[in-house]
C-alpha cells in the first residue's frame, strides 16, 4: 500500500491544498477557539453577573425578615427561592461559619470548614476583609456527580438598623454573614457546548468550501497550466518542437507559459541546429578524406572514420598500432601517448604499410578529448596521408637536382634578378667564361654594371617591360664588348619574386654576319661596276669636252668670251660635284661599320639607291616609276643597311627584266612570242595598317611557285651561273628582320615580281619601348 506522504510528496496540488488547509484549519480553529473562549467568558460574566444579581436580591428579599429577626419568613423566602431551577443551593452563614439557613435540608446549624473553597476566599487573611471583590467571592466546582457548579458569596454587612433592637449586632463588626448561592451551570456548559458545535461544523465546513474552491482554484489555474506545460516540457527534453501551449492567462502563469514557450522555440531551433551541426560534423567525421580515430589510454579504437574502415579494416578491440602498422605494442614516439601525458596536441609523420601492403605516409596530429572535470579521457588522432606529396616531393628534389645540374652547367650565361632592383641574387657557372667575373664578384652587384655606362638609363626600364632584348651590348671585366640576345622571364625564387636571365652571346655570329654583309656589298659593288662606270662617264664625258674646246681656244690664241667660260666653268663644276657625290656613295656603301638603328626616312633611303642606278637604268630602257607618299612617318633603321637591301632589291629587278628580254630573243628562232609590255620598276611607299609599307616591283620574268619559298635561304639563286651569289635576298631578309620588320614575295611568272617591305613607324617602337 502506498505511503500517503509519499503521494503528497509527488503532488504539487496536494501539496498546495494540504498547506493552505493547514493554515486555515489552524486559522479557524484559533478563532475557534477564542470565539469559544470568549463566548464561554461572556456566558461565564453573565451567569456571575446574574448570580450575583441574585445573592443580592436574596440579600434585599431577606433584609426585613432579618431586621424583625423572622426566621420563618427568612427561611420561606430562601426556600421559594431556592426551588427556582437551575438553583441548587442557597446558604447563610453567620459570622462564625455556621449555616443559618440552607435550602439543602440537613445543612442548618452546621459548621463549614473555614479550608473549604467558599471560606478561604475572605478567610484567607485574618481577619478578613470587609469587601471582596466580585472575582474572588464567585467559585466554580463539580458536584459528586461532576456537574459543573457556580458558587457566589455575597456579604451581609453590619447595619445602623442591625446594632438596634433586640438582636443587635456589636458595631464594630463589618460582616454579619455571607450569603452562600449555588447554581447549575448545566444550561452554560449546553450552550458553550452547543456553540463549540456550531463553531467545529463551520469550520469544517469553510475548510471544505475552502479546500474545493482552493483545488478548482489550483486544478484549473495551476495544475491544467502545469500539466500543460510539463507536456511540453516533455515534448522539449525529448527533442520535438513546442512552440505553442494552450493556456490564455494574463497573469504570472500566462507568463511562464509565453516564457517557456519562447524558451521552448528557441531550444527548438538551436536543438534543430544542434542536430543539423552534430549530422555535418557525423557527415564530416565519416567522410572527411582523411584519417580519423579516437583512442583510450591503451590506444584501442573507441571510433573511427569510413577513410580508415576502408584503409585498414579494423577488428571490434583492436589497437592503433595494430591496425596501422601490425604492431603487437606500441610505436616509438607516439604523439597520441604524449597527449594523455601531458594534454597538448602533438604533431609528427608516420609510415608505414597499409591493408594492400603499399607502402603510405602520414602526417600525424592527436589532441586530448577532456570530460567536464578537465581530465584526459580520449585522444583523437587525425592523419592525413601525404604519400602523393612525399612522392611529388622525391620527384620534386630529383628534378631540383636536374635543374640545378643544367643551371649550373648550361653554356649560357644565366642570372637570377631581384625583380625591383636587378641586384644579382646567383649566376651559373658559364658566366665566367663569357664575362670574366667570378660568381662572387657579382653576387650582389646591379646587372646594369654589364652594360655600357652611357646605356644603363635606358636598360634599366627594358629590362622590366621586355622579354627579349637582340643585340644588346655588354662589357666583359676585361673591357671587351659582347653582342648578347637577353632573354627575361618573371619567376620566383626562395620566396621572392626574381627575373630568369639568360645571355646568349653573338658576338661571333655577328661578326661573321658582317663579314657575310661585307662580302655581299662588295659583290653588290661588283655587279655595279659596269652601271657605275656609265654613271661615272658622263660627268668626265661633260669635263673631257668642256677641257678640250677650252685647249682648242688657247692652243689657237683664240679669246674665249667671258659668258662661255662661265658656262663651261659651271658645268665642269657641276658634273665634278656629281662624280665626287657618285664616289663618296660607293665609299660609303662599301664601308665596314656597326649597325645602329636611329630614326631614317624610307623614301630619302630609296632615292638614294635609286641615284646609284639612275642612267644604266636608262641605257637599259627600264622605266622607273617613283610613287612616295609624302610626309610619311620616320622608322627606326641602320640606314646604310636598309640602303643596301633596297640596292639589292633594285639590283633583282633589273637582272629580272633583263633575263625576261633576254630569254625571248633566245628562243626567237623557235618562233616564241615576244614579251608584251614595258621594262619598268615601281618604287613606292605608303602608311598601311599604322606601319610604313616599301613596294618595290618590276615586270620582269617573276618566279616559279616551286621555288617561291627558298629564295630567301642563303646561297640560294634563280639567276644563271656567274650573276648572282646567292646571298643578296638572305641578307636583306636578315637586315629587315633586325629593324623589327618583315619582307615577302608576291609574284606571278611570265608578269612581274613584287617585293613587300613593312616597317615599324618611329611612334609605335618608341611606344614600345617606353
Amino acid at each position: 500500500m502506498r505511503n500517503p506522504w509519499s503521494i503528497v510528496q509527488k503532488s504539487l496540488v496536494l501539496k498546495l491544498i494540504a498547506t493552505a488547509g493547514l493554515a486555515l484549519v489552524l486559522s479557524v480553529a484559533a478563532l475557534s477557539y477564542f470565539a469559544i473562549s470568549h463566548q464561554e467568558d461572556v456566558l461565564m460574566s453573565y451567569m456571575v453577573a446574574e448570580a450575583d444579581r441574585l445573592g443580592t436580591t436574596i440579600k434585599l428579599g431577606t433584609r426585613y425578615a432579618m431586621m424583625v429577626n423572622s426566621r420563618d419568613n427568612l427561611n420561606q423566602i430562601i426556600t421559594n427561592i431556592g426551588s427556582q431551577k437551575d438553583i441548587k443551593a442557597i446558604r447563610i452563614y453567620n459570622r462564625d461559619g455556621q449555616i443559618k439557613f440552607s435550602t439543602i435540608p440537613g445543612e442548618k446549624d452546621t459548621g463549614a470548614n473555614i479550608r473549604s473553597q467558599a471560606c478561604h476566599i475572605c478567610h484567607q487573611s485574618s481577619p478578613p476583609p470587609a469587601d471582596v471583590p466580585l472575582a474572588n467571592r464567585t467559585r466554580i466546582f463539580k458536584d459528586v456527580n461532576g456537574r459543573r457548579r457556580l458558587g457566589i458569596i455575597s456579604p451581609i454587612h453590619n447595619e445602623p438598623g442591625c446594632s438596634q433592637g433586640c438582636h443587635f449586632h456589636p458595631p464594630d463588626k463589618k460582616v454579619l454573614g455571607i450569603i452562600d448561592v449555588v447554581l447549575s451551570l448545566e444550561p452554560t456548559d449546553r450552550e458553550i457546548k452547543a456553540f463549540q458545535t456550531r463553531s467545529v461544523a463551520f469550520t469544517l465546513i469553510v475548510l471544505s468550501g475552502m479546500g474545493l474552491v482552493i483545488f478548482m482554484f489550483m486544478n484549473h489555474f495551476v495544475m491544467r497550466p502545469i500539466r500543460k506545460l510539463i507536456t511540453g516540457a516533455q515534448l522539449i527534453a525529448e527533442g520535438g518542437q513546442c512552440t505553442r501551449i494552450d493556456i490564455d492567462q494574463p497573469d504570472e502563469m500566462g507568463t511562464l507559459v509565453h516564457t517557456i514557450e519562447r524558451m521552448g522555440k528557441s531550444i527548438s531551433d538551436k536543438q534543430i541546429e544542434l542536430n543539423r551541426q552534430r549530422d555535418e560534423y557525423q557527415t564530416l567525421f565519416s567522410l572527411v578524406p582523411c584519417i580519423i580515430t579516437v583512442q583510450d589510454r591503451n590506444f584501442r579504437l573507441l571510433r573511427y572514420n569510413q577513410e580508415f574502415r576502408d584503409k585498414f579494416r579494423p577488428k571490434p578491440g583492436d589497437t592503433c598500432f595494430h591496425a596501422y602498422k601490425g604492431r603487437s605494442s606500441k610505436c616509438p614516439n607516439c604523439p597520441v601517448e604524449k597527449s594523455f601525458e601531458t594534454g597538448r596536441s602533438f604533431s609528427g609523420e608516420e609510415s608505414g604499410v597499409d591493408a594492400t601492403g603499399a607502402m603510405r605516409h602520414w602526417l600525424v596530429t592527436s589532441s586530448p578529448i577532456k570530460n567536464a572535470e578537465g581530465e584526459v579521457v580520449a585522444a583523437m588522432e587525425m592523419c592525413l596521408d601525404i604519400t602523393s606529396r612525399k612522392q611529388l616531393e622525391d620527384k620534386l628534389e630529383r628534378s631540383e637536382r636536374k635543374y640545378l645540374a643544367i643551371f649550373k652547367n648550361i653554356p649560357n650565361p644565366v642570372f637570377v634578378l631581384d625583380a625591383n632592383t636587378l641586384v644579382i641574387l646567383d649566376c651559373n657557372e658559364s658566366v665566367q667564361p663569357v664575362y670574366g667575373f667570378e660568381k662572387a664578384e657579382l653576387s650582389g652587384q646591379s646587372f646594369l654594371i654589364l652594360f655600357p655606362e652611357e646605356d644603363r638609363a635606358a636598360f634599366q626600364l627594358k629590362l622590366r617591360q621586355k622579354n627579349l632584348l637582340d643585340r644588346v651590348i655588354n662589357v666583359a671585366k676585361d673591357g671587351r664588348r659582347l653582342f648578347v640576345t637577353v632573354r627575361l622571364s618573371p619567376s620566383e625564387f626562395s620566396g621572392q619574386k626574381v627575373l630568369l636571365v639568360t645571355t646568349s652571346d653573338m658576338t661571333k655570329r655577328l661578326e661573321t654576319e658582317q663579314q657575310l654583309i661585307q662580302a655581299s656589298k662588295m659583290a653588290t659593288l661588283g655587279e655595279m661596276a659596269t652601271g657605275m662606270a656609265h654613271e661615272l662617264n658622263q660627268p668626265l664625258s661633260v669635263i673631257k669636252t668642256a677641257a678640250s674646246f677650252i685647249r682648242r681656244k688657247i692652243e689657237r690664241g683664240e679669246d674665249l668670251a667671258r659668258d662661255i667660260l662661265a658656262t663651261l666653268t659651271l658645268e665642269i663644276d657641276a658634273h665634278v660635284d656629281r662624280a665626287s657625290k657618285i664616289i663618296n656613295h660607293l665609299r660609303e656603301f662599301g664601308r665596314k661599320p656597326e649597325m645602329k638603328l636611329e630614326p631614317v626616312d624610307v623614301s630619302e633611303i630609296l632615292r638614294r639607291a635609286l641615284d646609284i642606278f639612275s642612267q644604266q637604268l636608262k641605257l637599259r630602257e627600264i622605266e622607273v616609276v617613283l610613287d612616295l607618299s609624302p610626309d610619311l612617318p620616320l622608322v627606326r633603321a641602320d640606314a646604310g643597311r636598309l640602303e643596301q637591301v633596297f640596292i639589292n632589291m633594285l639590283i633583282n629587278a633589273r637582272d629580272a627584266i633583263e633575263e625576261k628580254w633576254a630569254v625571248a630573243k633566245e628562243n626567237a628562232g623557235e618562233q616564241v612570242e615576244a614579251p608584251q609590255g614595258p621594262k619598268r620598276i615601281t618604287l613606292a611607299t605608303r602608311l598601311a595598317g599604322g606601319k610604313v609599307r616599301v613596294k618595290i616591283a618590276d615586270t620582269g620574268c617573276g618566279i616559279a611557285p616551286g621555288v617561291r619559298d627558298k629564295i630567301f635561304e642563303p646561297f640560294f639563286t634563280t639567276k644563271r651561273v656567274g650573276k648572282g651569289t646567292g646571298l643578296g635576298l638572305s641578307i636583306s631578309y636578315g637586315i629587315i628582320q633586325d629593324c623589327g620588320g618583315t619582307i615577302r614575295a608576291e609574284s606571278t611568272p611570265g608578269e612581274g615580281t613584287r617585293f613587300i617591305i613593312t616597317l615599324p613607324r618611329l611612334e609605335q617602337e618608341g611606344d614600345a619601348s617606353a
